[in-house]
Formats: structure tokens, sequence, C-alpha cells
């Protein structure tokens, strides 16, 4: 779930609007004090994704290969989420919410990936996959691992770049790819939807993507506007996948 941009008034017009109730939603919902921060809500979430998965298998008696590769999947990103946190926090993330910002952010946006486990743990879903099992899990695994490298490498890459020369970042994992932070997250959370293969988690990650992700990399397009050689990078880079620029 990658941190949310700066308003900027070079944003097109509904990236701005969406970004304000974002905001609102997320950090001011109903007022008063700030008792939390973000980061604090999100990786609750994170952490807690091992523990809650195990436990459905525990309740439902789901001992499945394909209910053990969902939790090493969905499980083990939590935790390596949690470890990347640690190594390098993105300061985005540390601001302080209201109360009801913090339940929002989980129930509404957070709360729903637990969704996708427990779909499948449960026996709600019985996916038919268009591959045979062992294939699709090999896609669905590759996808989480792949997914995961490119997010940590480029969130790496950008926190200790900036802290030695804040700026446009316009190699390594961002020299074809403008929002590789945001594709990694893409691939990841598609594996597991892949992995559930219902209707339900490709409608939550339209909206997660459409509103949410969406809006923030207009929001990052526009801030990086400013900075000297935008126009050039942006020429010779792609939004989020090839030949999409």
């Amino acid at each position: 779930m990658p941190p949310a941009t700066p308003l900027s008034s070079a944003a097109p017009a509904w990236a701005r609007a969406l970004r304000r109730l974002n905001v609102w939603l997320s950090e001011d919902f109903l007022g008063g004090p700030r008792p939390w921060k973000l980061a604090w809500v999100v990786n609750f979430q994170k952490a807690g994704t091992f523990l809650f998965l195990g436990l459905l298998m525990w309740w439902y008696g789901n001992t499945s290969m394909a209910a053990w590769i969902y939790l090493a999947l969905h499980g083990s990103y939590g935790l390596v989420w949690i470890l990347k946190d640690l190594a390098f926090p993105d300061p985005s993330w540390q601001k302080r919410v209201t109360i009801g910002g913090g339940l929002n952010a989980f129930v509404f946006v957070l709360g729903w990936y637990w969704v996708f486990g427990w779909l499948l743990i449960s026996g709600a879903v019985r996916p038919d996959y268009p591959l045979a099992d062992g294939a699709w899990f090999c896609l669905c695994i590759s996808l989480c691992v792949i997914g995961s490298v490119i997010m940590i490498a480029a969130d790496a890459q950008k926190y200790f770049t900036l802290r030695a020369r804040p700026g446009l970042i316009t190699d390594g994992m961002f020299r074809y790819i403008r929002h590789p932070n945001y594709l990694g997250e893409m691939m990841i959370y598609g594996s597991f939807a892949l992995m559930v293969w219902h209707w339900l988690p490709a409608l939550v990650l339209a909206w997660v993507w459409g509103t949410l992700f969406a809006t923030n990399m207009a929001m990052k397009e526009a801030s990086l506007s400013r900075h000297p050689g935008w126009t050039q990078y942006r020429r010779r880079s792609w939004w989020l996948v090839p030949f999409v620029v």
C-alpha cells in the first residue's frame, strides 16, 4: 500500500478531488484527537495477517495445498512489509490520524484484504482455476515473489537516494517505470486475487487501484513535474507498465 502524495495544483482535477476525499476519510474523519500514526494501523494489519490466516485454517480445518500456499504468500508478505518498515520507513506513513480515520483505513481498505483469505480458506469459494492447480500456483507464487522484489527494491532506492540527493530518481528501478513500487504492490495483491479466483477480490482491487493508487500516482507525477529534467524523463519512461506513457 504505497503512501499518498501531497496535493499539487498541477495535478488533474479528478486526482485533487479524490485526494481530498481520501485524506478526509483516512486521516481526518470525525475529527478529534490523533492518538495513532497511520503506519501503526497499516502495520497492525500487515503483521496480523499470518496469524489471522493461520487461525482461519485451524477454525475451518482447511489444510489444503491452496490454503497453505495462500498463507505462505499473503502471510509472509505481511511480515516482509514489517521488515521493510523497520529498515527504511516511509515518512509519509508517520502522520498522526484521528480515531475515525484510522478505523476507516482499516475497515474499508486493509480489512478487505483479509476477506480474500477468508473466501478461500472458509470454503465459501471453491476456485476452478483456468490451468492445472500446479501451474496456477506457480503463476501466483511467481507474481508475488517478483512483485515483492520490485516493491522493496523501489522503496529502498527511493528512501536512501532521497536522503542523499533530493530530486528526480531516474535510474535503477525507476529507469524505465515511473511508479515501480505501485507496480510491485499490484503484482502482489493480484497474485492473492488469482489464488482466490473470485469476483470480489477483483472488485476490491479495482476500487483500491482506481481510487487510491491512480490518484496517488497522478499526484506524484504532478509533484515531480516541478523538477528539472522531468519532461525528458517522462518521454523516455513508462507510467506503470511498458508502452503506457
